[in-house]
């Protein structure tokens, strides 16, 4: 995303990228693009409550339209949700409904199916069970391990990612019920 935003036509700039850890690649690029940068760690907060506040107020610092979770494996907390409802989308490495959690690819391998791939969706209080944006199937080979599946998983991913993403800035969405439409009509 962060080199698609520095085409004008791509829709959607980046305004900042926040972090739970230190020392990730995401925080490196975005310094090297020039985009401001933060990590709220849980361990640094009391607990998760005052941790959800913490992360909330540096999301709200940028005034974001939208909210992109890629590789942030933390729940966040209901201050969070209720401030970024509608806002905030996760992507997840496996075809949802199906194989919700952080194992999507190694439990799609040990079900046998035959296409895995990639999830964009809304984050709600659940565990990936928000209104689905976009999906990309990846096929799974026979030879397939779970590293194999999970790379080739992650390049689908990464695709969808920046172009449902651009398309959001661009058309907009709306949400009926479960159902997403990008678009404005």
């Amino acid at each position: 995303m962060l080199d698609a935003a520095t085409d004008p036509a791509y829709g959607a700039a980046v305004v900042a990228v926040g972090a739970d850890r230190d020392g990730i690649e995401g925080l490196t690029r975005a310094e090297r693009h020039g985009v401001p940068t933060f990590v709220t760690r849980v361990q640094d907060f009391a607990d998760r409550d005052a941790w959800d506040a913490a992360l909330t107020a540096a999301c709200l610092r940028y005034h974001p339209d939208l909210i992109v979770s890629a590789g942030f494996l933390k729940l966040v907390g209901p201050r969070f949700l209720a401030e970024f409802e509608g806002r905030y989308v996760n992507t997840h490495n496996a075809l949802l409904p199906a194989f919700p959690g952080i194992h999507g690819p190694r439990d799609a391998l040990a079900y046998g199916v035959k296409l895995a791939g990639a999830t964009l969706h809304f984050v709600d209080s659940g565990v990936d069970t928000g209104a689905i944006i976009a999906q990309v199937a990846v096929p799974v080979l026979d030879d397939d391990t779970e590293d194999t599946l999970l790379e080739r998983i992650k390049v689908a991913e990464r695709r969808q990612l920046v172009d449902t993403v651009g398309r959001m800035a661009r058309e907009g969405w709306t949400v009926n019920e479960r159902k997403v439409r990008l678009g404005r009509g």
